[in-house]
C-alpha cells in the first residue's frame, strides 16, 4: 500500500494560446528532434487557422473542473494542480507552486492513455527534469498507470461511438465504416512499447461494446522526417481507399488515441479528414473523445484511491491493468532510422 499523498497533478502536453506563441511552443515541442523546419511550419499554419490558440488547455481546465466537483462530492479532499511539458503552465512552475503550498507526495495523472516513448517515459524524464531545476523540497511525483482498457475509458469512449453512429442516416447505418484513429509515432518507437498493442485492445473493446464489427485501426498526425518509417495507414489513405466503387457512402471516426479535442483532432480530422471525404463524395461523422465526462472524471479519483490502496485495480479485456512503477528500461527512447 502506497502512503496517501497530497495532491493530484494533471500532466498534459501543452498549446498556445495566442498567434505569437505557437513558434515557441513548437521549438519546445521539436527541441532536439529531426523535424524539417519546414514540417514545422506547416504544423504552424494548423495552428493559425485558429487563430493561434489550441483547444487543449481549455480542454483541460473543463477537466480539471470535471475531477474537482467529483473529489467535492466523494473525496478524498485533495487539491488539483496542472502542469505541461511544452507550455505554460509548466511543469517546474507548478512544481514549485506545490512546494510552496507544502505538498510533499502528488499522484500524476497524465493525458496519454497508452505506453511508449513519447507517451509515457517522456513525461516521467520531464517530471523529473522539472522536479530537478525546483531543487530540494520539490514534491515526489508518483505518475497512475496508463489507463488504455480500464472502464471509465473505454464505456465513455463507447458511448461516444454509439452516439456518432446514430447520426448515419438510418437506412445507411448498418453499413457505415467505422474507423479508429491513434496517432502515429515512428516504427522503431512502437517497437520499444506496448503501444500498437494497447491502441488495438482498446479499439477491440469500444468495438465490442458497440457491436459493430468489422472495423479498421489507421493513424493521422505524422510528423517525423520523410526518410523515417511510421506506423500507418494514414487515415486520408485510408479514406480514398474506403471512397471506391462499391465501398462504404458513410464512415464514423473515433479518435481512440486522444482523450480530448485538441489540435490533431480538429485539424486533421475535422478540418482535413471532413475536407477530403467532401471532395471523394463520403459522410464523414466524428465521435467524440472522452474529454471532461464525469465518468472519465471519476475514472482518475478511481485510479488515485486504487494508488492509495483504497480501491480494486480495474480493467477490461484479458491484458489487464498496467503496472504502476515503469521498469527501468521501459518504452526506451528509439534509434531512428531511415528507410534506404
Amino acid at each position: 500500500m502506497t502512503s496517501p499523498g497530497d495532491a493530484i497533478l494533471l500532466v498534459s502536453f501543452g498549446g498556445p494560446d495566442r498567434a505569437e506563441e505557437v513558434m515557441p511552443f513548437l521549438e519546445n515541442v521539436l527541441r532536439g528532434r529531426n523535424v524539417p523546419r519546414e514540417r514545422m511550419l506547416e504544423v504552424a499554419e494548423h495552428y493559425y487557422h485558429f487563430g493561434g490558440r489550441s483547444p487543449i488547455n481549455d480542454q483541460n481546465r473543463a477537466l480539471l473542473a470535471a475531477l474537482r466537483k467529483v473529489l467535492a462530492d466523494e473525496g478524498p479532499d485533495l487539491p488539483v494542480y496542472w502542469g505541461n511539458r511544452n507550455w505554460h503552465p509548466l511543469l517546474a512552475d507548478t512544481l514549485r507552486q506545490m512546494t510552496a503550498d507544502g505538498v510533499r507526495r502528488a499522484f500524476a495523472f497524465v493525458t496519454s492513455a497508452y505506453s511508449s516513448y513519447s507517451g509515457c517515459r517522456q513525461y516521467l524524464e520531464d517530471l523529473a527534469r522539472a522536479r530537478e531545476a525546483v531543487g530540494a523540497g520539490a514534491p515526489e511525483v508518483l505518475k497512475l498507470r496508463v489507463f488504455y482498457n480500464h472502464p471509465g475509458f473505454i464505456e465513455t469512449m463507447a458511448e461516444r461511438v454509439r452516439t456518432a453512429l446514430d447520426h448515419v442516416p438510418r437506412e445507411r447505418r448498418a453499413l457505415a465504416a467505422l474507423a479508429f484513429t491513434a496517432h502515429s509515432v515512428p516504427v522503431a518507437m512502437a517497437e520499444t512499447s506496448r503501444y500498437v498493442q494497447q491502441v488495438e485492445e482498446a479499439c477491440r473493446l469500444v468495438a465490442e461494446r458497440v457491436g459493430r464489427p468489422p472495423y479498421r485501426l489507421v493513424y493521422q498526425s505524422r510528423s517525423g522526417a520523410p526518410g523515417q518509417p511510421w506506423l500507418g495507414p494514414d487515415v486520408l489513405e485510408y479514406l480514398r481507399e474506403l471512397a471506391a466503387p462499391g465501398s462504404a457512402r458513410d464512415v464514423v471516426l473515433a479518435p481512440i488515441g486522444f482523450i480530448s479535442d485538441h489540435m490533431e483532432v480538429v485539424y486533421d480530422l475535422d478540418t482535413e479528414a471532413r475536407q477530403l471525404c467532401g471532395e471523394l463524395g463520403l459522410n464523414i461523422v466524428r465521435a467524440e473523445t472522452v474529454g471532461a465526462d464525469p465518468r472519465f472524471a471519476a475514472m482518475i479519483r478511481e485510479m488515485v484511491l486504487e494508488r492509495m490502496g483504497d480501491a480494486p485495480r480495474r480493467a477490461l479485456g484479458e491484458l489487464g491493468p498496467s503496472q504502476d512503477v515503469c521498469a527501468e528500461d521501459c518504452c526506451p527512447a528509439p534509434r531512428m532510422v531511415r528507410r534506404p
